[in-house]
């Protein structure tokens, strides 16, 4: 009698475990990577799902927000100029390099306005700046430089901690047009970052322009700048205005006097078509 009770029992279990075989295999079934009997994307020739639509390259990112990624070009990694130039590109660019970070030098020693080797359209930017820790100056003459993309859209640097200025030259302002939706500036002498997302102006075969240039600033972790259009190329007490020039142009980190230190510079080209 013990010896049957304790037999039924194990039959059911092992009927319990031969079930549990049968749904883990059938949990096991691959999953379709995707299909082809899906409707049509409107006005487009994916389907949904599309299994012929190509996957996006694999990159790997930085182990940090602040380290580039695989495809990134790295402007500046903490030893040398080689990727920069004097503005008119005939000679190296003079700015200090010490500790991982290059500086704005005082004026005469190797100072003007400096420019990358390359030239770029549309890209994501990272960039490290940080003004003097001790505060000189007010307004616009503390702290200030500015990044000028593809020559002619400029990003404002300034220190804008505490320092009363007009508010379409503040620090990630589009200078001269639109302010930073909030002030994210941290205390002179702190690294703080841009990440920039910007979109390259067109023009048609004819000279007609199709497309102003865009652009999207995280300052500090802060969206600054959202999918924001350039009025036209950067001017100081003007208001500005396109001027047709090439898909690409060069980077520049302008030299307006202060002692502005930049580290971390990376780019990353992008190909806005490849969605398509």
């Amino acid at each position: 009698m013990k010896s049957t009770l304790f037999f039924v029992p194990a039959l059911c279990l092992a009927a319990l475990t031969v079930g549990s075989v049968t749904a883990e295999d059938a949990k096991a079934k691959p999953h379709p990577t995707g299909y082809t009997d899906t409707p049509f994307l409107p006005g487009d020739k994916w389907r949904v799902h599309d299994d012929t639509r190509p996957r996006p390259e694999v990159i790997t990112p930085g182990a940090t927000a602040s380290e580039a990624p695989s495809d990134a070009i790295v402007l500046f990694g903490g030893k040398d100029l080689s990727e920069w130039t004097t503005e008119d590109g005939k000679n190296p660019a003079g700015w200090t390099v010490k500790d991982g970070y290059f500086e704005i030098p005082p004026k005469g020693e190797g100072s003007g306005t400096i420019a990358t080797k390359r030239a770029f359209g549309d890209m994501q930017l990272h960039i490290e700046w940080r003004s003097p820790a001790e505060v000189k100056g007010d307004s616009q003459g503390r702290g200030n430089s500015g990044i000028f993309i593809m020559e002619n859209y400029e990003l404002q640097v300034l220190d804008s901690y505490d320092n009363k200025s007009y508010a379409d030259g503040q620090a990630s302002a589009l200078y001269g047009w639109k302010p930073p939706l909030v002030n994210a500036c941290r205390k002179p002498g702190e690294w703080q970052t841009y990440d920039v997302i910007f979109e390259a102006p067109r023009w048609d075969e004819q000279g007609k322009q199709v497309k102003k240039a865009y652009i999207t600033v995280i300052h500090n972790g802060v969206v600054t700048q959202n999918h924001m259009e350039y009025l036209g190329g950067t001017g100081h007490k003007k208001v500005a205005q396109y001027h047709q020039h090439p898909d690409k142009l060069r980077l520049k980190l302008q030299d307006h006097g202060n002692p502005v230190g930049f580290r971390n510079i990376w780019v990353r080209e992008l190909n806005l078509a490849s969605q398509d």
